[in-house]
């Protein structure tokens, strides 16, 4: 039975769980807590692809506090796994420790868990309760998904999950009317792009972009762990030896995605220099080849054609806008979702799960798009 002391903790597992962002991918964000007599006596989560997982970083914080953990119970956010990966079964772990009781946040989607894990903690006589089967604790559970949105989507479809983000004036410019872009956001709304940046897997770009602005597309924090595989769409193969994408290809992964009748020459060219190549023609197919590489996340931050391409084919599946405190004006100006457009305002897409917050002198308004 779930009481309500068990959402609460359900919740504070999930405060730790996301520690893990932008490290874990493409595992997903899991916290967890082991309690006795309502302390929480030891914590964990997930803190890095390959690492512990968070029950058993949890079981090293009782080892180092002196903590015995039998009979206690312990709050996952996600089923614990019950196959050997990189790690071994959190299941074993917990039946080691004899914990008495576990309480699960979500299901675990994975063909390899999908409830075997709480069927093999239940088969060694520990109780397990969960949240997703208790009415009164659906709005946490909806924010476990939307917290591991990510990994759902990609556990579930092998699609990887598309963000979509751009920075606009207040009158919806991305750039002036002879392109110059720099800056239009200040200071601190860069610095959370690279953030951004740092928690997803892939940056995607059009070869547009990278004509008029020859970005680096990298993460520059001090304390970025990785960087994100470059992929840059680009049918023709224009993209300049030159430029600071192919320069640095054998630093940080570069993917030229072509089309057939690109310039052969061009095509070793880039190769030589270390530029990984993809020939497509559908960008369904190719995000279906992202995710088969095992990246589940992608940040596009592209001019106006790819992004309205991505959205009418309904591949986006979060949008972040940050906007300015400028006008800019002129009807030449690029905007951030250019083509045709819709016909009629009832077939807009709709932005659910919203939040806006103020980050210095701009504004970031986001949420995952739904067409329904």
């Amino acid at each position: 039975m779930i009481t309500d002391d068990d959402i609460y903790l359900i919740h504070e597992a999930m405060v730790v769980a996301q520690q893990g962002e932008g490290a874990v991918n493409p595992n997903p964000l899991v916290g967890a807590l082991i309690v006795r007599d309502d302390d929480v006596i030891a914590s964990g989560y997930h803190m890095k692809y390959g690492d512990l997982h968070a029950e058993r970083m949890a079981f090293k914080d009782a080892d180092e506090k002196g903590v015995d953990c039998a009979g206690a119970t312990m709050y996952v956010t996600l089923e614990p796994c019950c196959h050997q990966g990189n790690q071994p079964p959190c299941t074993e772990a917990i039946i080691e420790r004899k914990i008495a009781r576990v309480v699960v946040g979500l299901m675990d989607p994975n063909p390899l868990v999908a409830g075997k894990g709480i069927a093999q903690l239940r088969e060694a006589g520990i109780e397990v309760d969960t949240l997703e089967s208790e009415p009164k604790a659906a709005q946490v559970v909806e924010q476990l998904k939307i917290q591991n949105r990510v990994f759902l989507k990609y556990i579930t479809t092998g699609m990887p999950w598309v963000t979509l983000k751009w920075a606009m004036t207040l009158d919806g410019k991305i750039a002036s009317h002879v392109g110059d872009s720099k800056w239009v956001t200040g200071k601190k709304a860069r610095e959370r792009v690279h953030q951004v940046r740092h928690n997803n897997m892939a940056i995607m770009t059009g070869i547009g972009t990278v004509l008029a602005d020859d970005p680096m597309l990298n993460v520059r924090l001090d304390d970025a762990w990785r960087q994100p595989v470059r992929i840059v769409l680009d049918r023709r193969a224009r993209i300049p030896m030159e430029s600071q994408l192919v320069r640095t290809a054998n630093e940080q992964p570069l993917i030229v995605v072509f089309a057939e009748g690109a310039d052969g020459e061009k095509l070793e060219e880039l190769q030589e220099a270390g530029v990984v190549l993809w020939e497509y023609d559908n960008v369904e197919e190719l995000m279906q080849r992202i995710g088969a590489e095992k990246i589940d996340s992608v940040l596009v931050e592209s001019g106006g054609t790819l992004s309205e391409s991505l959205l009418m084919k309904g591949l986006v599946d979060e949008v972040m806008a940050f906007v300015a405190p400028k006008i800019i004006g002129g009807k030449t100006a690029k905007t951030p979702v250019e083509g045709e457009g819709i016909e009629l305002m009832n077939e807009a897409i709709k932005l659910k799960n919203r939040i806006v917050e103020q980050i210095g002198e701009d504004i970031l308004i986001s949420g995952l798009c739904s067409q329904e």
